[in-house]
């Protein structure tokens, strides 16, 4: 099965929480926080504007991205989990090049 958000729907995969602290300290599940940063898994054709062009989304499949704490509704595809928000419930994404580029 194959899932393709319509219009501004942006289709993203949780990324996964660390299990322990820097410090070594286990945290359990229960006390863990869903974590609000993301990987796009699909993006819609974009949406229509007042002038009814189509106007393409900022985010591309692979963007790793940071969305509100409580954006998107659940899904699961495949056995899989995300999430299916609109554009607008994005933050920001997050530009993995320029930390790689600063640590070398």
């Amino acid at each position: 099965m194959s899932f393709r958000p319509l219009h501004d729907r942006v289709l993203v995969r949780r990324l996964e929480q660390t299990e322990t602290t820097k410090g070594g300290i286990i945290i359990p599940d229960t006390a863990k926080e869903k974590p609000m940063e993301g990987t796009v898994a699909a993006v819609g054709t974009g949406y229509h504007s007042e002038d009814g062009k189509v106007r393409p989304l900022a985010v591309k499949e692979g963007d790793t991205v940071v969305f509100n704490k409580w954006s998107g509704t659940e899904i699961t595809v495949d056995g899989t989990e995300y999430l299916v928000m609109k554009e607008s419930d994005i933050m920001g994404i997050l530009d993995t090049t320029a930390t790689k580029k600063k640590a070398a």
